[in-house]
């Protein structure tokens, strides 16, 4: 992934941050409810009986929204250096530690250090931990 430093665009960034802390702010004030994404799509795996259209609104709302961004201003230009095999081995790790982390980086990163748990820090440092290791190496040591 290479990264265009000349199009960063920290208002942008600094926008999308305070809506995402409003909305997770929102959604725990309002209903009670951790707006983690990993909780809310289990969720429609097994779903309960009256519990499914609040979260097949959220899943909705995060995929039809870069659709609406793309609306008012041009997409950004993605690139992925990395295979298909390396895009499915990746995702399924991600699955597995979301699991095995009671939560994902939403969950943990924004709502859970916005309530000061302490569980919710140790996940996160975990998993950028995580993250950091996995650059280097694959950068850095393998050379990849």
């Amino acid at each position: 992934m290479n990264i265009a430093w000349n199009a960063f665009t920290p208002w942008h960034a600094l926008a999308g941050g305070v809506l995402i802390g409003i909305a997770a702010a929102m959604f725990v004030l309002l209903n009670g409810r951790i707006a983690g994404i990993s909780g809310v799509l289990g969720g429609l795996l097994s779903p309960a009986k009256g519990d499914i259209a609040w979260r097949l609104a959220f899943v909705g709302g995060l995929v039809i929204s870069p659709a609406l961004y793309t609306l008012f201003f041009d997409a950004p230009l993605i690139q992925i250096d990395a295979g298909l095999g390396a895009l499915v081995l990746g995702g399924l790790l991600v699955g597995v530690g979301t699991r095995y982390g009671a939560g994902c980086t939403s969950g943990h990163g924004v709502c859970g250090l916005s309530r000061l748990s302490l569980r919710s820090l140790v996940a996160t440092l975990g998993f950028m931990g995580s993250g950091f290791a996995t650059v280097f190496v694959i950068r850095h040591v393998l050379g990849v």
